[in-house]
């Protein structure tokens, strides 16, 4: 077990402890609330519209969405809360992207007016994984982003795919079960032209069956797609990491065959891509320090500094941009 998640198992029993006394303990953990009482890992001023939403766009939670290290709720404790505040949002997307201040657009509505983000995007059906049914789950056996946001910026309509990463860390290949089926969605769409791999490169798609390099590939092939199609009028789509500082496990570059680009995930992902802009990473604690310095919406920022300060932290052992 890491470092920075043992520090997180211990941060979360402390929070849950002090904040939801009488909450935590399921199945002896600390840092596990009860199932059915999971909305109580949410923030205070989410707890009822999130729950809504999910409801609403037939949304599946994670299978532990009562844990407090969950990647899921603390993507949604983030954002959630600003899915009113386009503002704060265009902060956020400068923060993240560089450039001038966009002009948000609302993404989809919500239990409580227009969001201006979305959760577990998948978009269209580019990827061929409808099946026979024709049907797909947002957050469920479909490629998805942990969030969306789309706006406005130089004359140009841009979605941004984001994924979010808190506790994970990775090594091994993914089952093969499944490649059968993964070639037979996949194949055609993941190198240039019709995909966003590098041709020239030589690379297959089973070079990629290692996470997170799949779930990326996944990911950046759905948004390439989806530009391609201008869904939502989108001119540009953009796949967006977050992940926090202190979980330096996740920068480990586990594809074999991909270890000739770099010892780090994320440079080596944009070595891979036609186009290389359409791919950022970037930490946490640097995307979001404009917003909690502003103190523009204090009950927020309190909340996230009091569960999520190690996010919130920048070791200076680690790059502040990747």
């Amino acid at each position: 077990m890491n470092t920075f998640v043992n520090a997180e198992r211990t941060g979360q029993s402390k929070f849950f402890a002090e904040s939801e006394p009488g909450y935590g303990g399921y199945r002896g953990s600390a840092y596990r609330l009860d199932p059915a009482n999971f909305e109580r890992n949410l923030a205070p001023s989410i707890r009822s519209a999130v729950p809504a939403y999910f409801k609403q766009k037939g949304i599946q939670w994670h299978t532990h969405s009562n844990h407090g290290l969950s990647s899921q709720v603390c993507c949604v404790n983030f954002l959630a809360p600003l899915a009113l505040k386009p503002k704060m949002l265009a902060r956020l997307v400068q923060s993240a992207l560089g450039g001038e201040l966009p002009t948000m657009l609302p993404v989809e509505e919500g239990p409580d007016g227009e969001w201006f983000v979305g959760f577990e995007w998948i978009g269209g059906d580019y990827l061929n994984e409808s099946g026979k049914s024709g049907v797909r789950s947002r957050g469920a056996n479909a490629t998805s982003a942990d969030a969306v946001l789309m706006f406005e910026r130089d004359g140009k309509r841009e979605t941004l795919l984001i994924e979010w990463k808190y506790t994970e860390s990775y090594g091994t290949p993914i089952s093969p079960n499944g490649n059968a089926t993964r070639l037979k969605r996949y194949e055609s769409l993941v190198l240039s032209p019709d995909g966003p791999i590098r041709a020239d490169l030589g690379l297959v798609l089973e070079d990629f069956f290692w996470e997170p390099f799949y779930q990326l590939l996944r990911q950046q092939m759905l948004a390439f797609q989806m530009e391609k199609a201008r869904e939502n009028g989108a001119d540009i789509v953009r796949v967006l990491h977050l992940s926090p500082a202190g979980n330096s496990a996740l920068k480990a570059v586990t594809a074999p065959r991909l270890r000739e680009y770099g010892s780090d995930f994320a440079a080596v992902w944009r070595k891979l891509q036609q186009l290389p802009d359409r791919f950022a990473s970037m930490k946490i604690s640097k995307a979001f320090a404009p917003l909690l310095q502003a103190e523009a919406f204090p009950e927020w920022a309190t909340y996230l500094k009091a569960r999520y300060s190690n996010l919130l932290s920048e070791p200076l052992e680690v790059s502040q941009f990747i």
